[in-house]
């Protein structure tokens, strides 16, 4: 069926067949089909939905679009964990070298930033010499010596969802439950995994801002995984406001690198991170319960094994030796780094966390087109949380910028973007709701 007619179907609100799905994604792959198609097909999906044939056809479709990874020669449970999307989301710099240092083995995929929120691929770029897209031969090396290893989608791993991927970002497709679900697990059932842990947003810095959304792609992914023999539980966690103390792709991996070590560790960020982590132990069963797992956890952090995970993972796949030694001998630095005050003294009592993310946008630290070059620099640190103490001493954050139209760009913005009052807010649980066995 022509590519035209497939599209026309699905605008039409009717059931697509496996073959036509695949028919589609085969033209995806070998470029017969244009983006303007892909947008078509996805603002199609967007409006209409899926039904959970065609997103499972969609999603198995994607994976076989490339290489299908084995890994027979590991003795463990092969792993990986995904997010939804986040401001300030670093989890998986420091879950890959900690579950490693447990025992298990992950082959983390990841990508690149997404609408309003940070890409894991993105941070790691900004590491001088790090391959994000080493060779399927690099990669493997890197997971069995070390134990793991993140990277982006090679070449030929899931190669339509490659080109989906992008052209979603920049379409307003972006929060589709079906293209997500299936944009995901193509990557991740590439890999080869035994056991998925999903961390899935919630709150007005996510794609899902509202329960019933992240509820309903925690079940659609759970479901889809499932069926395709991949063990998978959804940890639904919080994102109302900023995850950790930095935003931006250096600030972030500096933060993780001294989180690793045990330097000023953000409450909230610690206990989303050890969750997953620990989930993740536990479905691969390296240990038999949750509080084993948190105990096993907390030791690799303490006796250095996480942190020594993490710099063998950077050596190997390119990056600097020493690079845990001195992040800022490689890390690229902005030229201002200065302060910003709130107009006003008070408490922190919420953040329009969406807000904040495209302010990194603004900044050019994201993205408004696939081709687009960033500068990983820029963004925030020291970032205020709901509940912290604000006035001309305690600022909302330290902006780094490169010249004075980006500081006062992101100044007003901040200004804007976080709320201050006179009560002190507590704030809620960030673990929200786990879905799947």
């Amino acid at each position: 069926m022509l590519a035209s007619e497939i599209i026309r179907k699905k605008r039409d609100g009717q059931i697509l067949t496996a073959q036509n799905i695949k028919e589609f994604v085969k033209g995806v792959t070998d470029k017969s089909i244009g983006d303007a198609q892909i947008a078509a097909m996805t603002m199609a999906v967007f409006l209409n939905g899926m039904t959970k044939d065609e997103t499972t056809a969609l999603t198995l479709a994607m994976r076989d679009s490339g290489d299908v990874m084995e890994w027979n020669d590991i003795d463990g449970a092969v792993v990986d964990k995904h997010s939804s999307g986040g401001v300030g989301d670093k989890v998986s710099l420091m879950l890959a070298p900690m579950v490693a240092a447990c025992g298990a083995y992950v082959p983390m995929i990841s990508g690149r930033g997404l609408g309003h929120t940070g890409g894991t691929l993105d941070k790691f770029d900004s590491i001088s010499g790090y391959q994000t897209s080493p060779s399927n031969e690099l990669f493997r090396k890197t997971v069995k010596e070390v134990g793991c290893a993140i990277i982006g989608q090679t070449g030929n791993l899931a190669p339509a969802d490659k080109r989906i991927y992008a052209v979603r970002d920049v379409c307003a497709t972006v929060e589709s439950i079906d293209l997500i679900t299936a944009s995901i697990l193509s990557k991740k059932l590439a890999a080869g995994l035994d056991c998925l842990v999903m961390d899935l947003k919630c709150g007005n810095g996510a794609f899902m801002s509202s329960l019933d959304r992240a509820e309903a792609l925690a079940k659609s992914i759970v479901r889809v995984a499932d069926a395709a023999g991949t063990k998978t539980k959804a940890v639904i966690t919080d994102m109302n406001q900023v995850l950790g103390y930095s935003v931006g792709n250096a600030l972030e991996v500096a933060e993780a690198v001294d989180y690793l070590k045990g330097k000023r560790i953000n409450p909230r960020l610690h206990k989303v991170n050890m969750e997953l982590c620990a989930e993740l132990l536990v479905s691969a069963k390296v240990v038999q319960s949750i509080d084993d797992a948190k105990t096993k956890l907390q030791k690799v952090l303490d006796n250095g094994e996480a942190l020594e995970k993490f710099a063998k993972m950077v050596a190997c796949l390119g990056g600097p030796a020493d690079f845990c030694d001195d992040v800022w001998k490689y890390l690229p630095k902005s030229k201002i780094i200065r302060p910003v005050y709130g107009e006003n003294s008070g408490y922190v009592v919420g953040m329009d966390t969406r807000g904040v993310g495209l302010s990194v946008i603004e900044l050019h630290g994201g993205r408004t087109l696939p081709e687009e070059k960033i500068d990983y620099a820029n963004g925030y640190s020291e970032f205020c949380q709901v509940g912290d103490w604000v006035d001309n001493q305690h600022p909302l954050a330290i902006v780094h910028a490169q010249n004075e139209d980006e500081f006062n760009v992101a100044r007003n913005n901040l200004l804007k973007l976080i709320k201050i009052g006179d009560k002190k807010v507590v704030s809620d649980n960030c673990i929200i709701e786990k879905i799947g066995q």
